[in-house]
């Protein structure tokens, strides 16, 4: 071997030990059905006692049998979730850390979580914020799933931070999906007069995307529990409810083509002119 040959492979043994020595061993990941990421809207549209409806809605789906047979019946028979609520100004809170849920000891230890404190509420509505924290959220969370959703629900529209089209299209190309619960209630207090007519095809048009993207309407926020309850049992068993985008109570579900969707900027376009500017 000459010399030159010889100084070769002595530096390629030399980064072999060192690559040996210093190479931090990967994490273990459990393997899960689905990662599933649940963002809450608690900005200020949503009053102390909705805020309450929308935690209580969740405590009682992981609660329900059917909600713990979908999660018992996947392939593995379990699935991770994460639990955090947003608003706008980089507001998002993290309620339950990732955990697993295989059953009833679980998925009723979940639910006892959610009940240890009160939603904390922030001004604006950024659903681009909320995607943009959930996206990185799975990385290094621990699980690797077959799934990764992140799961939507909110009053109004977009009106803080990127648009939401643009974080929907970053996460959607990360090949996560995007599912919604738009809950279509007017409000009475001085903000809901940022919240639009239509949500659910604004939803529809500019939140949801990825693979088997849909939603579930809640009428207002008192039905709010059954929609949640409908919705993570789709989303768990991974089914795909008909029509595909909207799947809500019969008194919502006029048909889309007669009504108007929002443009997408709509809610930073009445924020914009809240003034008269």
């Amino acid at each position: 071997m000459t010399v030159n040959r010889q100084r070769v492979f002595n530096r390629a043994i030399w980064l072999l030990l060192l690559t040996s020595l210093f190479a931090v061993p990967a994490q273990a990941q459990t393997a899960v059905d689905l990662e599933l990421a649940l963002g809450i809207d608690v900005s200020r549209s949503i009053d102390a006692g909705e805020a309450r409806l929308q935690r209580q809605g969740y405590i009682q789906a992981f609660r329900d049998p059917e909600l713990i047979e979908a999660i018992e019946t996947g392939i593995l028979g379990r699935i991770a979730v994460g639990y955090y609520e947003w608003a706008g100004f980089g507001h998002a809170n993290i309620i339950v850390d990732w955990t697993v849920i295989d059953g009833a000891a679980s998925a009723n230890a979940f639910a006892d979580r959610l009940q240890q404190d009160l939603p904390l509420s922030a001004s604006r509505t950024s659903i681009s914020g909320a995607i943009e924290f959930a996206q990185p959220w799975f990385d290094g969370n621990g699980f690797e799933g077959t799934r990764r959703v992140i799961d939507i629900s909110g009053d109004g529209p977009n009106n803080w931070g990127n648009l939401v089209t643009i974080a929907r299209d970053r996460a959607v190309a990360a090949g996560i999906t995007i599912n919604g619960l738009p809950i279509l209630d007017p409000g009475g207090g001085p903000f809901s007069r940022f919240n639009i007519a239509n949500l659910d095809l604004y939803y529809r048009n500019c939140v949801i995307g990825g693979t088997g993207a849909f939603l579930v309407v809640a009428a207002d926020f008192n039905d709010f529990a059954r929609a949640v309850r409908r919705k993570l049992v789709l989303e768990i068993a991974d089914l795909q409810p008909a029509p595909q985008w909207h799947f809500g109570p019969t008194k919502v579900q006029a048909d889309s083509s007669a009504r108007i969707s929002p443009p997408c900027n709509v809610g930073e376009t009445m924020w914009r002119d809240r003034d008269g500017f």
